[in-house]
């Protein structure tokens, strides 16, 4: 998304649905089981001024739930959770399954049917990479190259 893009988003458009965003605690919904937000964003209209913009942006950046794309600031990624807190839950899965000294496929973590129901089942690829960087910081995980492709195994 692009600072473009996000001004003309109706999501930064609201300044109800900014002070719910502001005022909401925890981890946001993960994009791999998206919600709705019941938030009419016809009750208050205008569009938040760049300013404002990189207000919000830069609090989702310190939190660790946004990064940038490019050094003028322009494009971003916004990670519903950060790498780390997915780390820990593919671990907790791992680990809750005694599967400690196992081999697994970046597929099988998040598209097979022992995953299917946590929350990290569907996750993109590229964050599940992130995640898994995080774990072998920690010496819980390393990621290997396999013959079609690449793994992990944990620790």
């Amino acid at each position: 998304m692009t600072l473009r893009e996000a001004q003309d988003s109706p999501l930064f458009a609201n300044r109800r649905l900014q002070s719910i965003l502001w005022a909401r605690s925890g981890p946001l919904p993960s994009p791999s089981r998206p919600r709705s937000l019941d938030v009419s964003l016809t009750t208050c209209p205008g569009k938040l001024p760049p300013e404002a913009i990189q207000v919000v942006l830069e609090e989702l950046r310190k939190n660790g739930n946004l990064e940038w794309l490019d050094k003028n600031k322009t494009s971003f990624l916004i990670m519903w959770r950060r790498p780390e807190e997915w780390g820990k839950l593919i671990y907790q899965w791992v680990s809750k399954n005694g599967l400690t000294n196992s081999v697994f496929t970046l597929y099988e973590l998040i598209s097979g049917d022992d995953t299917a129901n946590e929350e990290f089942h569907g996750l993109d690829e590229a964050m599940l990479l992130r995640a898994l960087q995080a774990l072998q910081q920690e010496h819980k995980a390393e990621i290997i190259t396999l013959d079609d492709g690449r793994g992990v195994k944990f620790f």
